[in-house]
């Protein structure tokens, strides 16, 4: 049914990949997001909260690179222990605190010069413009509903992204204490896409529609993807999942599994995903003055803001 539409949409939709690495652990810890691209000028849209999470580093790690600083120039005597505690509380260091943080967008741009992110004042949503590039390594652009009305509770939708990160072209380095990217390792995360029935319209803040809600979760590292029909025409961009309850709770049930009574609990929610709908989009791409394109097929779109 999404087959045709998979293999045009992924062809501007990119992976984010992020690592990571705690105070005093060696482990480094992957992560992934999704973005699209609107059109071929550098300009993608992902979720908010990925691009606040990308911005995050430079933060992060000038915080750790100040600490580093400050901790080899303590004196290596009996006071150092003591001088090392209180350094680590003036940087706000514990074990579980993200130290050293690194992005990569994936495919996207051939040598930029930076991101420039306009992040949406109320809805989870965020546009990220790559300055001074010299390709872009994407083929093609998103095309947006036209009317935002047409994919109706019922239909199926599909949503494209980037979950259960498999690269592992990283390392931490102990003699630089910190973390790369490196050219060994898998460089390669396959997308993975999820279908779901448009169960029911979100509500914004005014109580106009905001968002799609679908039958089954957003996946980690679908955040920012693209929601689609089967002609390949974008309804909205993968947000959240929403955790329903059902309310056949289960308490102390004794049941025969694999021949024996056992004692089971079981609390069961219904996962649904939620995502942000196509008009909040475009209405943020005209107040931003981005080119972008739109129809009811890939065959039959016109350009906006062109």
């Amino acid at each position: 049914m999404f087959a045709d539409a998979i293999e045009k949409v992924a062809r501007y939709t990119r992976a984010v990949r992020t690592i990571q690495r705690c105070y005093k652990s060696t482990t480094v810890i992957p992560g992934a997001a999704t973005l699209f691209f609107v059109n071929e000028e550098g300009v993608a849209i992902t979720c908010r909260h990925v691009a606040s999470l990308l911005f995050e580093a430079d933060r992060i790690n000038l915080n750790y690179q100040k600490f580093q600083k400050e901790r080899a120039e303590l004196p290596a005597d009996h006071s150092r222990k003591a001088a090392l505690k209180r350094l680590e509380q003036k940087y706000n260091l514990t074990s579980n605190v993200v130290v050293q943080q690194k992005n990569r967008f994936v495919d996207c741009i051939d040598k930029f010069i930076g991101v420039k992110a306009i992040l949406h004042s109320q809805y989870d949503l965020a546009i990220l413009q790559f300055d001074a590039f010299e390709n872009i390594l994407y083929n093609g652009h998103v095309v947006l509903a036209k009317d935002g009305n047409a994919a109706r509770p019922g239909d199926f939708l599909c949503r494209l992204g980037f979950p259960f990160p498999e690269y592992s072209d990283y390392q931490y380095d102990q003699a630089a204490d910190d973390i790369n990217w490196t050219e060994d390792g898998n460089h390669i995360t396959p997308q993975f896409p999820i279908e779901g029935m448009f169960t029911r319209h979100i509500s914004g803040n005014n109580h106009d529609i905001a968002g799609i809600e679908l039958s089954t979760p957003g996946l980690r590292g679908q955040s920012g993807g693209p929601l689609f029909d089967a002609k390949g025409v974008v309804f909205g961009i993968q947000s959240a999942t929403n955790h329903l309850h059902l309310g056949f709770d289960m308490k102390n049930k004794s049941m025969m599994i694999n021949g024996q009574n056992e004692v089971v609990n079981n609390q069961p929610f219904l996962h649904v995903g939620h995502c942000v709908h196509v008009d909040i989009i475009k209405s943020f791409l005209d107040e931003n003055k981005i080119k972008y394109y739109v129809g009811d097929s890939l065959d039959n779109e016109e350009v906006v803001n062109g």
